[in-house]
């Protein structure tokens, strides 16, 4: 599969979108920080990346560096 250029600080955006959210769905507390991080870097995503290319995006974020 050919991979779009993406920029480290995006990929690194994307990483931090999965590990947030997945502390969300684990968490017991702090709800409203985790959900306030996401939101952000949700932000972040939708601005930089079109829809058609953020699946390529989270794939490429779940390879090793």
């Amino acid at each position: 599969m050919v991979h779009h250029n993406y920029s480290p600080d995006l990929v690194q955006t994307q990483r931090d979108w999965t590990r947030t959210y997945q502390a969300l769905a684990h968490a017991r507390t702090d709800h409203t920080v985790l959900r306030r991080r996401l939101i952000g870097l949700s932000r972040r995503l939708v601005q930089d990346v079109p829809r058609t290319e953020q699946a390529d995006l989270r794939r490429r974020a779940q390879e090793p560096s």
